[in-house]
């Protein structure tokens, strides 16, 4: 078998081809799958669930409120869970997921309401949201988030 010039050039390209496209759809994947965690972990937020809120967090959970309040992973669940509130909406708007590595930097305007158990007054929350999330394994986690009050 010959292989001329032409041939070989044609392969090259395509094998250069498919390795940029590689990344490019692995990225994809590792977005969609973030942007999955992240709607698991507000839809855990707004059912106060102990359990799944611990499953999306990394042991390590560096959890910053607007108030200026950094709680730690168990601190954040405590009082995420402890019904002297609870949400009635949550939604988040405008959302960005960007991958590098084995992080995830995710952006996002909160606006969500919640109601006082003491008195039943609603509260409403307007925020800049930013999440880092990390991937342990085979699964992302959320390491830390930052909110700023809009």
């Amino acid at each position: 078998m010959t292989i001329n010039r032409r041939d070989l050039a044609l392969s090259t390209l395509a094998v250069s081809a498919l390795a940029f496209a590689t990344p490019a759809l692995a990225a994809s994947a590792d977005e969609e799958a973030v942007a999955k965690r992240v709607d698991a972990f507000r839809l855990a937020q707004i059912a106060a669930d102990p359990k799944a809120l611990g499953a999306l967090c990394a042991e390590e959970l560096s959890y910053s409120h607007s108030s200026g309040k950094v709680e730690d992973k168990a601190t954040f669940i405590a009082n995420a869970t402890d019904g002297k509130s609870k949400f009635l909406s949550i939604e988040y708007k405008d959302p960005t997921i960007k991958v590098v590595g084995p992080a995830a930097i995710v952006r996002f305007h909160w606006l969500g309401e919640q109601e006082m158990a003491a008195d039943g007054k609603k509260v409403s929350t307007n925020l800049h949201i930013l999440m880092n999330w990390q991937k342990q394994g085979d699964e992302w986690k959320l390491l830390s988030r930052a909110a700023t009050k809009l």
